[in-house]
């Protein structure tokens, strides 16, 4: 969703104005003025957990930060289910002509099992029978309807080879859990989903907190041919923050291995601390200069780092 200000260029009455919805496509589609100059325009995600804290982390990606659902968790599954029919039946064929919507929902249904991997269009058009340049074109229209986000790769070579392909984050978690057909929260966390729902709801908390200051998000991900691979890199000024994702409650340092090699391999350009967001109940030092903090302090973390 996003939100647009501006000042009337009536030059008798000037006035400010709001213009908000839960989608864009029409909107933006009516504007009669481009505003251009006068206007700022604000994309607003589903709450962070600084506005609505969820309970648990099982709570966190089943019932997720829609504000109906969050509100309201008994009425998640109907909401979830009537969300997915209407963003089918008119957001879809709004930004694109997309003209056989059963192939679509298998397609939406493919990318919520991939959550958190990297975007491979090649397997995505093979396991849906579609060609690679439609599949492009869908992930635009997931974009483009705030639906999912592509995670960059950072592409600095530190003497490595790296990958160079996005990761593939639905924006709210409880979409996912609803495609992937998961009883609930906590089974949810237990499958083989687990650690891609927790990777995701970090990554979409520090979108959030970029969004909320009107600021486009400096996020990246991090792997080489041989492995090395860093869930979250956080670029504030000329510094790049490493953080590490894991689904844990005790922290060892094979966890801290990437973070420590990443550092050494980035020198002054990498903060001094790594951090990793785990399930510890108390946050604490680490060994090489890094930091565990339970996923509740996550967002207040990320606030302060952006001031």
């Amino acid at each position: 969703m996003r939100i647009e200000a501006g000042a009337s260029p009536d030059s008798q009455a000037l006035g400010r104005w709001l213009l908000t919805g839960f989608q864009q496509f029409e909107r933006m589609r009516n504007l009669t003025e481009s505003l251009a100059g006068r206007v700022a325009i604000l994309d607003l995600y589903p709450f962070s957990a600084l506005e609505h804290a969820p309970a648990t982390l099982a709570e966190a990606v089943w019932v997720g930060g829609y504000p109906v659902p969050a509100l309201n968790p008994q009425r998640r599954d109907l909401w979830a289910r009537s969300y997915l029919r209407t963003y089918l039946e008119r957001d879809v064929r709004q930004v694109k002509n997309v003209g056989d919507l059963r192939a679509f929902e298998q397609f939406l249904g493919l990318c919520a099992a991939h959550h958190g991997q990297e975007l491979q269009k090649a397997g995505l058009a093979r396991d849906c029978g579609l060609s690679q340049p439609t599949i492009g074109a869908w992930i635009g229209v997931l974009e483009a309807s705030f639906v999912v986000t592509l995670l960059p790769p950072y592409f600095r070579n530190f003497g490595k080879r790296l990958i160079k392909t996005p990761k593939l984050y639905f924006l709210d978690a409880a979409l996912v859990t609803t495609l992937t057909r998961q009883p609930n929260g906590t089974a949810a966390l237990a499958g083989p989903l687990g650690g891609a729902l927790f990777e995701g709801w970090v990554v979409t908390e520090a979108i959030k907190a970029f969004a909320a200051r009107g600021r486009k998000p400096d996020l990246f991900w991090w792997r080489t041919h041989d492995g090395l691979e860093v869930d979250l890199l956080i670029q504030v000024g000329t510094r790049l923050h490493p953080v590490e994702i894991k689904l844990t409650a005790t922290p060892t340092a094979r966890h801290l291995d990437p973070l420590n090699r990443l550092k050494a391999l980035m020198g002054d350009e990498s903060a001094p601390e790594g951090l990793l967001v785990c399930t510890t109940e108390e946050e604490r030092a680490l060994p090489g200069g890094n930091r565990a903090i339970p996923w509740q302090r996550f967002p207040e973390w990320i606030a302060g780092l952006l001031g």
